[in-house]
């Protein structure tokens, strides 16, 4: 449960609230529920696998790109996590504290910083991210094969949509 109230509970509390409005309820059950599935991945994931690697969402996700991607410029580790170059800074730093990756200059271009994952940090994604798999695993195990694929399909689908 995101908040107090259930999921059945805030549907029907708004469908007595609106149900009198001209409005697309079936596009805004699409569009609340895929933001609070989202939201509780996100805080599922955070207490359990990455927890125990003291890590938030938004340092995996920097791990995560620089780990598929390396070498990678900054602002292109903003871009695929969706995050401000403020934000990116700060986990940045605390990454690199920690040993995980390290920031140089790029030599084409001295105002681009480029990051790349330690030995240490692809160690740990090497470990971590079965981990994490066995996690996305439980996230969708209520569904079928076909319902996994359809879902991640229709969010594909979403996605381009909006970043067309």
């Amino acid at each position: 449960m995101a908040g107090v109230h259930t999921l059945n509970e805030t549907e029907r509390q708004v469908e007595a609230r609106l149900g009198n409005k001209s409005i697309d309820f079936a596009a805004m059950a699409a569009t609340s529920n895929l933001f609070r599935a989202a939201t509780a991945v996100r805080n599922h994931l955070e207490r359990t696998v990455l927890a125990r690697e003291d890590l938030s969402w938004t340092a995996f996700v920097v791990l995560w790109v620089t780990w598929i991607w390396e070498p990678i410029e900054t602002r292109q580790i903003a871009d695929e996590g969706g995050f401000s170059k403020a934000t990116l800074t700060g986990v940045l730093g605390t990454l690199e504290g920690r040993g995980l990756l390290k920031r140089t200059k790029s030599k084409a271009d001295g105002r681009l910083v480029i990051v790349q994952l330690t030995t240490a940090g692809r160690k740990l994604m090497d470990r971590l991210f079965p981990e994490f798999n066995r996690e996305e695993k439980y996230v969708v195990e209520t569904l079928t094969t076909g319902a996994k694929k359809e879902v991640a399909d229709h969010l594909r689908e979403i996605t381009r949509h909006l970043e067309s």
